[in-house]
């Protein structure tokens, strides 16, 4: 048990019952090992604000900017392009909004869902599209019948070779 306290920070309020806590659970559960870590993680997602002439009567456009070892992840928030949807956007007032503001979300959100994710070192942009048109068609031919087939032939009718296949 004392090695367990020497883990923990002399700035827990209950430092002593915290020790005990863990140690009787490292007791029953042999295979977990107490390891002092943060829990509070940063990661640095770009983020680009465009203010319009018009600004601070219109909101800024924001857009999530990956770099080259990163891949934007469409979601809620965040489109196809990268551009940030939030409705703080979307009911800008500049009586009540500003950038410390709108930063101040945009931060409290990504943490909640991270719009961008680390690019596998092997994935190249080329990869990443493909697999994206092999889903995507998977998706569809999800809701063929089992009888249902699906014929490929090139513009001069011939019948599709695979070699021939491009990229979308």
């Amino acid at each position: 048990m004392d090695s367990i306290k020497k883990l923990l920070p002399k700035t827990y309020f209950q430092r002593k019952r915290v020790a005990q806590e863990v140690y009787i659970v490292v007791t029953h559960y042999k295979n977990l090992m107490p390891v002092l870590d943060n829990y509070d993680t940063s990661y640095n997602i770009p983020v680009c604000l465009w203010l319009d002439e018009s600004y601070p009567q219109t909101a800024p456009i924001c857009y999530v900017k990956p770099t080259k070892d990163m891949v934007t992840v469409r979601g809620k928030h965040v489109d196809s392009n990268g551009e940030v949807m939030l409705p703080f956007l979307q009911e800008w007032s500049q009586e009540t909004c500003d950038l410390v503001s709108l930063l101040q979300v945009i931060s409290a959100v990504f943490g909640e869902s991270p719009p961008v994710c680390v690019r596998p070192p092997q994935e190249t942009a080329q990869e990443t599209a493909q697999a994206s048109c092999s889903l995507q068609f998977y998706r569809q031919a999800e809701g063929l019948d089992e009888d249902a087939q699906l014929f490929l032939t090139t513009e001069d009718d011939q019948p599709f070779h695979q070699d021939n296949e491009t990229n979308c």
